[in-house]
């Protein structure tokens, strides 16, 4: 009876890992080895800002993730030592940030690859990332883009008037404009 119980508890530890990806915009991959309990409480909650979380996995597990999502084969090679997924829905690059700063900061640390919008990337590709700009900043630089040609045209208009004012101002000062 208790190996059916472990096997239930299996069961529901890769169910509940299995949903937590699929239900994620994305899912990197971490090796945590040789971190602190405190500096692993750090990098959590900085990632809570991002509504992202960490969770620990076995590599076993991992794979049975990886074999269900229908990653290539050669995610394999990121299910080594110890592992730890971070998911969420925050900014992927400003996710990618944190983990790439918290990697420099902590050598032990490293990012092993990332599974976004169906793709795999791997170490490289995760920094790359990490150095895009977040969502809002390009939303504004759309938004500036999108707007500078009507900005434009709104000057040439403004401009013209401008003039037309200029000259008629020039012609009453010269007295064409004297009503006596």
């Amino acid at each position: 009876m208790s190996e059916k119980k472990i096997r239930i508890e299996k069961k529901s530890i890769l169910d509940e890992a299995i949903g937590r990806v699929e239900g994620s915009a994305y899912c990197f991959m971490i090796n945590y080895d040789g971190l602190t309990v405190d500096v692993m409480t750090k990098l959590r909650r900085e990632l809570d800002g991002q509504s992202s979380k960490m969770t620990v996995l076995k590599n076993t597990f991992l794979g049975k993730v990886a074999q269900q999502l229908g990653w290539p084969e050669d995610a394999g090679k990121w299910f080594v030592g110890p592992t730890a997924i971070v998911t969420g829905s925050g900014d992927v690059s400003e996710v990618a940030k944190i983990l790439v700063k918290f990697a420099k900061d902590n050598e032990k640390m490293h990012v092993k690859g990332a599974d976004f919008e169906k793709q795999l990337l791997g170490p490289q590709e995760v920094e790359a990332l990490s150095k895009l700009p977040s969502k809002d900043t390009m939303r504004a630089m759309l938004l500036s883009t999108l707007n500078a040609p009507a900005t434009k045209l709104v000057r040439v208009f403004n401009a013209s008037l401008l003039q037309l004012l200029y000259a008629l101002k020039a012609y009453e000062e010269k007295g064409g404009g004297n009503k006596s």
